[in-house]
């Protein structure tokens, strides 16, 4: 017998020619920088200067307490994803998760409804960036500046991991510093500083209506209106598996996304709501823009086109990277064609990539033809896909948690609060939220396409389980040896390995 070879603190075997990919033949060509700033941008979404202004006008200045309670859900959830991912990082993060906690059911649904989403996100984001570019240059079609931006981002992201990395750290550091820049400038006018400028207060939180113009039900509506905002917030743990440290860069990201969302979020939106009044047409409009119009920010209107446009491609190309991470876990649980695993000279998923920004392309391209038919259907139907990713993470946590503390407890470098009953809690919450969504006029239909598209997903790899589990049956029939119960067994075998 030959000694081990050395590894390295997660297990990687250093000194050999795949010791610079991750476990699963994917490149580690992210950078620590790389995940450091796709960790906090992964938090901004375009979402944040693009529709804030509708939650403002729902709740009033009481959209901090909705932005509040659905930044502690996020706190929450990311906490259990990055106790998981601490103790076993992957490309396919929680849906992995879920086939070995909950079942291959679990992971082929949840796995095929977070692609189907971020798929659908390609072609909104590209409609987006290719409005903001036509109103720049006119002459060139809608149409063609959707069609250059995907390809652009698509050839970044079959170039290298890295390059995608180069790309969203400086797309997020953009994001980043004009967040802070925002939030420092509207501080100052906020209490009258410098010394002679006239302080606006803190009235505006408190007239116009109250701090709950429209009653404490209107929390709840507003949060209906900003949690799908915060998707995006789980980008990091897929793409630790790719990085050289990826233990490392789960707890540093887990760790510091209260931070994140109490800054970026809650910090930007008490600007606003501070600044200006809650029903000002412009606040519903273009809150960002309202306000640097009354900080009297010289060309207010452009700067904000060049953010939200940084913000649009940076999702954009995040959201095409971790469609294509997803695709390519389900293609190694056997869940997706095993095309999808092949990775190129780069060391990234090339078919993976591509069937991802071909859904992407088809999409955009109804969402020119077909705008209020059937891309307002994906839209619709994947508008939930949120809710029920975090549900799965509660439920998966749940039960890792018993198992790697029974089998692995020292690869429990990140725990979740209270454990179990934060947990309970989470779920509850999410439970309740997603029963006001079927209460709500506004969001009940969203939430049946959402559940009827989850519901036929769930079908299939329920179908598909008990296809597997009469295979593994049969051929343990066949051979003599079988006891019916494989799939059980390889579960088990998954989550102690975990």
């Amino acid at each position: 017998m030959g000694a081990h070879p050395p590894t390295t603190t997660d297990g990687r075997t250093t000194g050999d020619p795949g010791a610079d990919r991750s476990p699963e033949g994917l490149q580690a060509g992210l950078k620590n920088r790389h995940l450091s700033m796709i960790a906090i941008g992964g938090v901004i979404g375009a979402g944040l200067f693009v529709g804030s202004g509708a939650g403002i006008a729902a709740a009033g200045p009481g959209i901090l307490l909705s932005y509040a309670l659905t930044g502690l859900l996020v706190v929450l959830v990311m906490r259990m994803l990055g106790e998981m991912a601490a103790a076993s990082p992957t490309s396919g993060s929680f849906s992995t998760y879920a086939d070995r906690a909950l079942g291959r059911w679990a992971g082929f649904t949840i796995g095929w409804l977070y692609w189907f989403f971020w798929s659908v996100v390609l072609a909104v984001e590209a409609t987006a960036a290719a409005a903001i570019l036509t109103n720049w240059v006119p002459a060139v079609p809608q149409w063609a500046w959707a069609l250059l931006v995907m390809i652009v981002l698509t050839g970044t992201n079959l170039i290298s991991v890295g390059s995608f990395g180069e790309f969203e750290f400086w797309f997020a550091g953009i994001k980043v510093a004009a967040i802070v820049i925002f939030i420092v400038a509207g501080a100052l006018a906020v209490f009258g500083l410098p010394p002679g400028d006239e302080a606006v207060g803190l009235s505006n939180l408190t007239g116009h209506g109250g701090f709950l113009p429209h009653g404490p039900g209107a929390i709840l509506s507003g949060m209906l209106l900003v949690v799908f905002s915060f998707m995006g917030s789980e980008i990091v743990t897929l793409a630790a598996s790719e990085s050289p440290n990826p233990v490392q860069a789960v707890r540093k990201a887990t760790n510091s996304v209260i931070w994140r969302i109490a800054i970026f979020y809650l910090g930007s939106i008490a600007v606003i709501v501070s600044l200006l009044p809650w029903d000002d047409k412009g606040v519903e409009k273009s809150p960002y823009v309202a306000v640097l119009q009354s900080l009297d920010i010289p060309y207010a209107g452009t700067v904000m086109d060049v953010v939200v446009l940084t913000a649009v491609l940076s999702c954009l190309n995040s959201g095409l990277y971790t469609a294509s991470r997803m695709a390519f876990s389900l293609g190694e649980r056997g869940d997706a064609p095993k095309s999808f695993t092949r990775v190129n000279k780069g060391g990234v998923p090339a078919v993976s990539i591509w069937a991802s920004v071909a859904f992407g392309f088809i999409a955009t391209i109804f969402s020119y033809t077909s705008k209020d038919t059937i891309f307002q259907f994906l839209l619709n139907s994947s508008g939930a896909v949120a809710l029920f990713v975090w549900l799965v993470i509660c439920f998966s946590q749940l039960r890792m948690r018993r198992t790697i503390e029974r089998d692995t407890p020292e690869r429990l470098t990140v725990r979740m609060w209270l454990y179990p009953y934060l947990t309970y809690a989470t779920i509850a919450l999410i439970l309740f939220v997603v029963g006001y969504m079927f209460y709500n006029p506004e969001g009940r239909q969203q939430m049946i396409m959402s559940v009827a598209v989850g519901a036929l997903v769930l079908v299939v790899g329920l179908v598909r389980d008990r296809v597997r589990r009469g295979r593994t049956t049969a051929a343990g029939e066949d051979t003599g040896t079988g006891t019916g119960t494989g799939v059980e067994d390889a579960r088990t075998d998954d989550l102690t390995r975990s």
